[in-house]
């Protein structure tokens, strides 16, 4: 199994920009070939979160971002 490693600089609330920064390097692993790619913890929302993570609207949009996501990724 091949695996990439994304290293990536997400911002802090950011949920379309990291998720177009993880599409995108999702895209360039399953061109190469890879068939995993590990990412920065909290890259969809952006580290550290802290008070974000009290905001129910934004728990509800990281939810859908993240099931967008998974619809989009090679």
């Amino acid at each position: 199994m091949k695996i990439a490693i994304a290293q990536l600089n997400p911002i802090i609330g950011d949920l379309e920009g990291n998720a177009q920064q993880i599409l995108d390097a999702a895209n360039v692993a399953a061109i190469a070939g890879m068939r995993l790619l590990l990412t920065p913890e909290l890259s969809l929302c952006g580290y550290p979160p802290r008070d974000l993570l009290m905001q129910s609207d934004f728990i509800t949009r990281m939810s859908q971002t993240l099931e967008d996501l998974a619809q989009k990724i090679p």
